[in-house]
């Protein structure tokens, strides 16, 4: 377990809670759950969310290892039904931001690449693929600089690395893409935010708005791309 990630800072993550939910910041390089060789994963520290019954939120849904921002858990056996039911369905507004090395040929559309997991002995990758499951991403162009793009981008479907896989299928790879960019690059600095969820759990609930603001490896690259600096735009 990491010696920095304590009770503290993990509360100090959290975008939104309520007696259904918590919505939290996740740091960009941490795994959500155990995997292959990864032994420091987020499942790890949930129970410093713990309730007064001793039981610890669970993950609603996934984000890579290397994307930061919005992450949702849910802390009832009802919710966790819910909000799975609610991402499978779409009922859930996910807004990412992106840095991508390329500008994209139109200031707006919409990326629809089937995806595809391919698998080989200890290793797998996602390619574009006719045969593929149905992927949709919409994206806007929110500025440029430097032969790069500030990307705002709503996945319609939630298939395994749809934004990473889309973004190079239109010759936009991410800024620090390790698998698919022209270069094989360390994890670790994915130009990747999930940063904004929005939804309604029931009728008899208030709507959820959680906002993630950029981690610090993203500011500067943003920065040169017109973000302003602040959480507004």
């Amino acid at each position: 377990m990491s010696d920095t990630f304590t009770p503290e800072t993990l509360r100090a993550r959290i975008l939104h809670e309520d007696p259904d939910l918590f919505v939290i910041d996740k740091p960009a390089g941490l795994a959500v759950h155990k995997a292959g060789r990864i032994t420091d994963h987020l499942d790890l520290y949930l129970p410093f969310l713990a309730g007064e019954d001793g039981v610890p939120p669970r993950l609603a849904h996934r984000l890579d290892r290397d994307t930061a921002g919005c992450l949702v858990l849910g802390r009832s056996p009802w919710a966790l039904k819910r909000l799975g039911d609610m991402f499978a369905a779409g009922h859930v507004e996910k807004t990412y931001w992106a840095v991508s090395d390329g500008i994209p040929e139109e200031s707006a559309g919409t990326i629809d690449h089937p995806l595809l997991k391919l698998v080989i002995p200890g290793a797998w990758n996602i390619v574009t693929h006719p045969d593929g499951q149905p992927a949709v991403t919409d994206y806007r162009v929110l500025g440029t600089g430097g032969g790069r793009a500030w990307l705002e981008l709503k996945p319609r479907t939630g298939r395994t690395h749809q934004i990473r896989v889309h973004c190079a299928a239109i010759d936009c790879p991410l800024v620090g893409e390790p698998y698919y960019g022209p270069e094989r690059l360390p994890p670790g600095n994915l130009h990747l935010l999930a940063r904004s969820v929005a939804f309604t759990l029931s009728f008899d609930r208030p709507p959820v708005v959680a906002v993630a603001p950029p981690p610090s490896h993203m500011r500067d690259a943003l920065a040169a791309c017109g973000w302003p600096g602040d959480d507004q735009a």
